[in-house]
C-alpha cells in the first residue's frame, strides 16, 4: 500500500457509509481528522484491527493541513451547489442579499452564495469558512435555550474533549493569564457581551460565532494558591445546529486567531487592541 497523504486516499479504505458513529458526519471528514491527528483510526467502530494496523503503517504524518482544509472546503461547496440556501435563511438566523445569504458572525457580516463562496469585508479563514458552510447545510435552526454545557456533555463531545481541552481551553487560559484586557477586547472587537455571572466565574463573556451557536467563556482568577481556570461552554442545542467536528474547528480556530492577535502588538497596552 502506498503512503496515505490525503483525506481522499484514506477515505477509499474506510466504510464510506457516513454513519456518524465516529462522531463526525461523513467518512471524508473523518479521514481529514485522522490525518490532522484530531481523531484516531480506532474511533471508527467499523474498521477491524487488521485494517487499522495496515492503515496506520501507511499514514503519512507530514501532511499539509492547508491542503486538507481546501479539500474539505471543496466538498462542502459541492453540497451547497445542490441546496436552496436562500430558503434556509430564516432557519439560520440569516438575511437574504442579492442571490446570497448574509450571516452575522462575531459582529461581522459574511455572505455565502449558491456556489458556496464565502465573502466578507474582513479576511476569511478556512477554520471559519468550513464551520460556516457546515452551518448553512446542516443547521436545524434550533433556538438556543440558555442552558450552558461543557463541550464533553454535548452528545458527541466526549470523544473530542481531551483534544478540545488541549487545543482550545488551555491555550486560551494561558492568553487570559498573560493579558488582563483580553475579555474587554473580546467585547470590543467581536461584539461580545459581558454575561451575568455563570458557574461562579469571575468573568463571563458571551459571543456569537454563528447566530444560533453562542459561546460562553468563563474565567476564574487565581487565588489562595489555586491556579486560574477557563472553560468555554456551548448551549445545549449546539449540535442541533453544527456537527461536533465543526464545533471543534470553530472553537479551536477562534482561539488560534486570538493567540495570533495577542502576539502581534507589543506597545505595552492590550495585546489585542
Amino acid at each position: 500500500m502506498p503512503p496515505i497523504t490525503t483525506p481522499l486516499e484514506l477515505y477509499k479504505h474506510l466504510p464510506r457509509t457516513n454513519c456518524g458513529d465516529c462522531g463526525i458526519p461523513s467518512c471524508l471528514a473523518f479521514a481529514a481528522a485522522v490525518l490532522k491527528e484530531e481523531k484516531r483510526l480506532d474511533d471508527c467502530p467499523h474498521l477491524d484491527r487488521g485494517a487499522i494496523a495496515r492503515l496506520a503503517e501507511n499514514l503519512s504524518r507530514q501532511v499539509n493541513l492547508a491542503s486538507i482544509q481546501e479539500e474539505q472546503l471543496r466538498e462542502l461547496q459541492k453540497k451547497v451547489w445542490g441546496t436552496d440556501i436562500l430558503s434556509r435563511a430564516g432557519r439560520l438566523g440569516a438575511s437574504v442579499g442579492d442571490g446570497t445569504i448574509i450571516v452575522t458572525c462575531l459582529g461581522k457580516d459574511f455572505e455565502v452564495d449558491g456556489q458556496g463562496n464565502v465573502r466578507s469585508q474582513c479576511h476569511t479563514h478556512a477554520w471559519f469558512s468550513l464551520p460556516l458552510l457546515d452551518y448553512v447545510l446542516h443547521s436545524r435552526g434550533e433556538a438556543p435555550t440558555g442552558r450552558w454545557v461543557p463541550f464533553r456533555e454535548l452528545p458527541n463531545g466526549r470523544k473530542w474533549n481531551a483534544l478540545y481541552e488541549r487545543r482550545c481551553e488551555q491555550p486560551l487560559q494561558r492568553i487570559a493569564d498573560a493579558h488582563s484586557d483580553l475579555f474587554a477586547d473580546l467585547v470590543k472587537m467581536f461584539s461580545g457581551l459581558p454575561a451575568a455571572p455563570s458557574f461562579e466565574a469571575d468573568i463571563a463573556v458571551l459571543l456569537h460565532p454563528l447566530p444560533k451557536v453562542p459561546l460562553l467563556i468563563c474565567y476564574w482568577r487565581p487565588e489562595d494558591g489555586m491556579e486560574s481556570r477557563l472553560h468555554l461552554f456551548f448551549d445545549e442545542t449546539a449540535e442541533g445546529n453544527l456537527p461536533v467536528s465543526s464545533l471543534f474547528t470553530l472553537a479551536t480556530g477562534f482561539v488560534r486567531m486570538i493567540g495570533k492577535l495577542a502576539h502581534r502588538h507589543t506597545d505595552g497596552r492590550s495585546e489585542l487592541s
